[in-house]
């Protein structure tokens, strides 16, 4: 994608927001191109490249190795387990900046699990593609009954933190959650969304939300790019005390 020297949009700023797509599409695997190759690929001085790679560097993007060159920053989103947050919480924590795309909103049909879960006769689904820094990383599905669904429906919700809608707005409180994580091969649609190869695995993340009083509120379906998202859980050896040998 070429620069647009016209635009109002400083060049480094264009610079940096293109390698960072690129490197989360996965063309730069482990080192950018050199500085010169920069300038001579995109027609710009050694400076507008300069202060594109260290605003990249800055934002944990990039590293430099004194007299190797300029690499790749292994930084997944960390998503702490014992932590009850939503995705938008978790990308804040790091920094990034959050968004949302919403893909699709409406009922589902033919899902009596789904529906005995959350105790309703018809389940509605809000399905968004989620972005970290612009960079496409999760694909989200919520399963709500029908009344929470079209309570949900009357917001933006390209622009609205769901977790903050249900708490804040249709007075629920979030107080718990079962979930189970997985690895599984991804749809070509997802590949898509994701900027994926579509024999790629994927991470996949089920999780049911309680209420205080224990009731299920939500089912929520995620997939997260592998290179883009990690979770981190800490635990501890329970021991038997008065175990005999």
């Amino acid at each position: 994608m070429p620069l647009d020297f016209e635009s109002a949009t400083p060049l480094h700023v264009q610079l940096r927001n293109l390698l960072k797509q690129e490197i989360f599409k996965g063309a730069y695997k482990k080192k950018i191109p050199s500085e010169r190759e920069l300038m001579e690929k995109y027609s710009l001085s050694r400076t507008t490249v300069r202060l594109a790679i260290s605003q990249l560097v800055h934002d944990g993007v990039l590293e430099k190795v004194h007299g190797k060159g300029t690499f790749v920053k292994e930084r997944p989103i960390r998503d702490w387990l014992g932590s009850l947050s939503s995705l938008t919480e978790t990308i804040t924590k790091m920094g990034m900046k959050p968004g949302a795309k919403l893909l699709f909103e409406g009922i589902v049909k033919n899902n009596d699990e789904m529906k005995k879960i959350l105790n309703t006769e018809q389940i509605f689904i809000i399905k968004r593609l989620r972005y970290a820094d612009d960079i496409p990383i999760a694909i989200e599905k919520h399963f709500f009954s029908e009344d929470i669904g079209k309570k949900l429906q009357l917001f933006d919700l390209n622009k609205a933190t769901i977790y903050d809608l249900l708490e804040k707005e249709l007075g629920l409180s979030l107080w718990k959650a079962e979930q189970t994580i997985m690895c599984h091969p991804i749809s070509e649609e997802e590949a898509n969304y994701l900027n994926l190869p579509s024999s790629q695995y994927a991470l996949q993340s089920k999780r049911i939300n309680f209420d205080q009083n224990g009731k299920p509120v939500e089912i929520l379906h995620s997939v997260y790019r592998p290179d883009m998202y990690s979770f981190h859980i800490e635990m501890m050896r329970t021991r038997e005390m008065d175990r005999s040998f």
